[in-house]
């Protein structure tokens, strides 16, 4: 799990994250808000990929410092971006999954069974010989996804993962998610895909405003939602 404490996060002179103690051990915790709220700076902070001041843990069979022991906690926490065409370096889809391998020194030997066996997790094992730039959106978030998996990190950090995908594949995504076992923090837009969620926090200004079961939580973030269109 995940533990913050007195974290700051500042930007051009102005405060754009602030918190002061949070503790994330459930399985599935969604983050919404209004654009510029806080939500993606709050991921990149779990993952130690922006600037802060406080503490941030990752708490484990061993406590990990984010600023510290950041190449560790990454080694532990996959990040899934908002456009997945960001994360997908290699032209072939196979390729690109193996390069996170190759980058954690995996033995090569080992490569190709563990791309086969997380595309065939997915049911895209198809797509393994496929360019990237044939893809459609939706196969990219999923190969995105699966060259996260392919790591076996034991928490993933997804940053509007259905943003760019029509009705279908969101669905699909949703069901992917679902089936996950380990740790997801999904900051989006998607309020029916926090439905059957652990926790939700809602931000506002930089600050989490609410933190609660998704119901709950979700009906304070659709007031603030009403209050800022009057």
């Amino acid at each position: 799990m995940f533990e913050l404490d007195d974290v700051t996060v500042r930007h051009d002179g102005r405060t754009v994250l602030r918190v002061d103690h949070l503790v994330l051990p459930e399985r599935r915790i969604g983050v919404v808000g209004a654009n510029g709220s806080g939500k993606s700076t709050l991921l990149r902070v779990l993952d130690g990929l922006v600037a802060h001041t406080g503490q941030v843990r990752l708490v484990g069979d061993t406590v990990l410092d984010t600023v510290r022991d950041g190449r560790e906690v990454r080694r532990r926490v996959g990040f899934c971006f908002q456009d997945p065409a960001d994360q997908i370096v290699m032209p072939v889809v196979a390729d690109d999954i193996a390069f996170g391998l190759k980058n954690r020194q995996v033995p090569v030997a080992q490569h190709a069974g563990l791309v086969a066996g997380v595309l065939d997790r997915f049911g895209i094992g198809h797509l393994g010989p496929r360019t990237a730039a044939t893809l459609s959106g939706g196969e990219k978030q999923l190969v995105a996804l699966a060259a996260v998996l392919v790591l076996a990190p034991t928490t993933v950090l997804f940053d509007e993962p259905t943003g760019t995908l029509d009705l279908v594949h969101s669905l699909r995504f949703a069901q992917t998610l679902a089936g996950l076992d380990i740790q997801a923090v999904v900051a989006t837009h998607d309020l029916e895909l926090l439905d059957q969620f652990d926790r939700v926090l809602v931000l506002d200004a930089g600050h989490i405003v609410a933190d609660d079961a998704p119901g709950p939580a979700l009906a304070v973030y659709r007031e603030l939602a009403w209050a800022g269109a009057r």
